[in-house]
């Protein structure tokens, strides 16, 4: 006898960004197995964002009408607006709903710092944060309309902790974060879920990197459960998802209690000698909104001065 996973997603409708192979691909295979309707969409280019190719998403889209699915492929590169809304639109007319987005789709173009070209900078940027912008724009009034949506944002290590050489990639995959915590908040109302997935996992942008006993454990299909959590209907909304060889853990940007110390010449110096007391993480929260920092701020103020 089996078991019917409770994850399931039938008469769901996905949108996977970088789906024609690694853990795009993953993604986009899971929900097909759980039973949503997918649609692959993968420029088909190099690591580094170069060239271009529908036969990557088609292939993935193939290989999940062979195994019972149904599937659309889309060449569209995630930086053109009106080609993702095409895309999006592509979903809309064959199956009238759009459920789940992952946006997955990324590249690499790795240097450090005082050797990155500018280019290379605001490509990575383009492609990582304003793809994603541009795909979730496109849904963003279809999830409103139907008061359904889960809105999957790929993050990185490299953006919460940051990595040497990542400069431009970590820079856009912290971005997505903040982009998370207000979509979240705006969605809200319409049930529409916002969150972010930091994987870890052997792809085409990690061979060369780590030893191979590694990359074997790093297997990008162990990623793909947090994924589903974060896509399903009983996800959660505002929650940064690390995972990797099986290992999940979750990542918080968190405020600590701090210390007031009210306006004065001297107030510098001793803010320098107090800096301890203002970084101790004993009592910090998880704010719930950007005015948890201000509420902090006045209500000590407020109670100095009483």
């Amino acid at each position: 006898m089996t078991t019917t996973p409770s994850l399931d997603f039938h008469g769901r409708v996905a949108i996977v960004t970088g789906a024609g192979g690694g853990l795009g691909r993953q993604h986009a295979l899971a929900l097909a197995r759980r039973g949503a309707k997918v649609l692959i969409n993968d420029l088909g280019g190099a690591v580094d964002g170069q060239g271009g190719s529908a036969t990557a998403a088609e292939r993935v889209a193939q290989e999940i009408r062979d195994m019972g699915g149904e599937a659309l492929a889309n060449g569209a590169s995630v930086t053109d607006f009106a080609a993702v809304q095409a895309m999006v639109q592509q979903a809309v007319d064959a199956w009238g709903r759009v459920d789940v987005l992952v946006n997955n789709a990324g590249i690499l173009r790795d240097k450090s710092f005082a050797k990155m070209e500018l280019d290379d900078f605001r490509l990575v940027v383009d492609v990582h944060l304003m793809g994603a912008v541009h795909c979730t724009k496109a849904v963003w009034s279809i999830m409103n309309a139907q008061k359904y949506g889960r809105i999957v944002m790929t993050s990185s290590s490299s953006g919460l902790y940051g990595n040497f050489g990542q400069s431009n990639y970590g820079a856009a995959k912290m971005a997505l974060v903040g982009l998370m915590q207000t979509l979240s908040l705006e969605g809200a109302k319409n049930n529409i879920h916002v969150n972010c997935l930091a994987p870890t996992a052997a792809t085409r942008m990690t061979e060369g990197l780590m030893p191979q006993e590694v990359l074997d454990a790093l297997k990008p299909e162990a990623v793909v459960p947090a994924m589903l959590v974060l896509a399903h209907e009983s996800a959660p909304t505002r929650t940064v998802l690390c995972a990797g060889a099986g290992t999940f853990e979750a990542a918080h940007i968190t405020l600590t209690q701090g210390v007031h110390l009210g306006l004065g010449e001297l107030v510098p110096e001793q803010l320098a000698a107090r800096l301890a007391e203002v970084t101790d993480r004993n009592g910090e929260q998880v704010p719930q909104s950007g005015s948890a920092q201000g509420t902090n701020e006045v209500s000590q103020a407020m109670a100095a001065h009483r």
